[in-house]
């Protein structure tokens, strides 16, 4: 029988290197609030439960997770992520065992949680930590080894010896954990560190030192885990993700071709032998039939378009219909 697995998403900080009155997890990685995409692929693989711990902003945070099923638990105060999970100690009262992950992870694939999954419950681990390397890593917590490569402990950026922070594996901030341990060594964890609060990090020199078997889930594609804590983060998560689904546009005939230029949104639908060329942009309900030419520079937003149009160069069209064969001359502005 699978064990009762409960996802537990960090959404309570207020992110202020974004330099933001908006909270930082609502911020917009393509076309919608970054926390969304991290819940759509926790939906995707076996948890049965969902809660997320908000704190600043709160009411505009779950206000924006109203079509989500989830648990909202609220910090009060920014104690750090230990106390944030904390505080999710009797909404977790049915797990068995705890994922947690952060909310300003958006490039986070279903396929590497489920699979962190597997591996956890594979080797009974008590901890299981995601992790990857960096060559840069500063600013993440890293990854303390012992001779025998076996995981001892994380040390964050702030409290790194020099020594400490030449390491480039590090803590991706993704984890599974038997939940009776969690919770148990969280309430050991103290606040003597650089910045006074309780570090989530901390239950896994916990574990090693009460004799817990810790296993280090190593991810190859850093990318997948980045954190977005900054605008030009933010800009790097939202090429990744237009990038993937490029590719996916494409491999289903498809051509781009310039595909790093090349802006269309998800919720628009495109047929077969569409030809998008540098620095098209297709957002809202657009809908491409078959054999359309989108030429450079044009901006298509809720159209309607029938098969074997073409759209001129830096034309702006919203909410249009465009007739089959139809061509429209470039620089037009055409509101519907």
């Amino acid at each position: 029988m699978a064990p009762f697995v409960t996802a537990v998403v960090l959404a309570a900080g207020k992110g202020t290197r974004m330099k933001s009155d908006k909270a930082k997890v609502l911020h917009e990685v393509f076309f919608k609030p970054m926390v969304h995409h991290v819940l759509d692929s926790i939906n995707q693989i076996a948890v049965q439960q969902s809660i997320v711990i908000v704190g600043h902003q709160q009411e505009r945070v779950e206000h924006s997770l109203k079509d989500y099923k989830h648990i909202p638990v609220t910090q009060k105060e920014q104690l750090g992520t230990g106390h944030a999970v904390l505080c999710t100690e009797t909404a977790c009262a049915n797990a068995e065992q705890v994922m947690i992950l952060c909310g300003d992870t958006p490039l986070i694939r279903p396929s590497m949680l489920q699979a962190l999954l597997e591996q956890h419950l594979h080797t009974d681990a008590t901890l299981t930590l995601l992790t990857t390397t960096l060559d840069n890593s500063f600013g993440y917590g890293r990854l303390v080894k012992d001779d025998l490569k076996n995981v001892i402990g994380i040390v964050e950026q702030k409290d790194a010896t020099a020594e400490q922070q030449k390491i480039r594996d590090i803590n991706a901030g993704i984890y599974l954990v038997k939940k009776d341990f969690l919770f148990s060594a969280l309430h050991q964890v103290g606040t003597d560190n650089s910045q006074g609060e309780v570090y989530l990090t901390d239950i896994v020199s916990i574990a090693v030192k009460n004799g817990h078997k810790v296993h280090n889930f190593s991810h190859p594609d850093a990318i997948d885990v980045l954190g977005v804590n900054s605008r030009v983060e933010l800009a790097q998560a939202h090429q990744e993700l237009q990038k993937r689904y490029n590719c996916q546009l494409m491999l289903t005939g498809i051509t781009m071709l310039s595909p790093e230029t090349t802006l269309v949104a998800p919720t628009c639908s495109l047929e077969g032998d569409c030809m998008l060329y540098p620095g098209s942009q297709l957002t809202g309900k657009t809908s491409l039939g078959k054999c359309c030419i989108v030429n450079t520079g044009a901006v298509l937003h809720n159209c309607l378009v029938a098969d074997s149009a073409i759209i001129g160069a830096h034309a702006v069209i919203e909410n249009c219909s465009i007739g089959q064969n139809e061509r429209i001359p470039p620089l037009v502005h055409r509101v519907g």
